[in-house]
């Protein structure tokens, strides 16, 4: 499930408050099954995305550094790394 989000822990810089915030996004739509909420869902849904964006925030902050970056690719909307990639 949710193989699409990228591993944030070890990146350089480290993962930004925004590619919390989209990977959380991205994990609640998929458990939730919601792609877009209605407006009747939408606090409900912000409410989740907020904490498990929270939980990450404090799972990254106590996990041990790591010594190689990770597998995956990092975000594509890092700046720098759209300008290696020509994007």
């Amino acid at each position: 499930m949710c193989r699409n989000i990228t591993e944030l822990r070890g990146l350089e810089p480290p993962a930004s408050d925004e590619e919390i915030e989209a990977a959380a996004r991205q994990f609640i739509r998929k458990v939730s099954g919601v792609r877009r909420p209605s407006s009747a869902a939408d606090d409900a849904v912000e409410v989740a995305v907020a904490e498990v964006a929270a939980v990450v925030h404090r799972l990254l902050g106590t996990l041990p550094a790591r010594r190689q970056p990770p597998a995956t690719v990092p975000p594509l909307r890092r700046p720098e790394v759209r300008a290696r990639l020509g994007l």
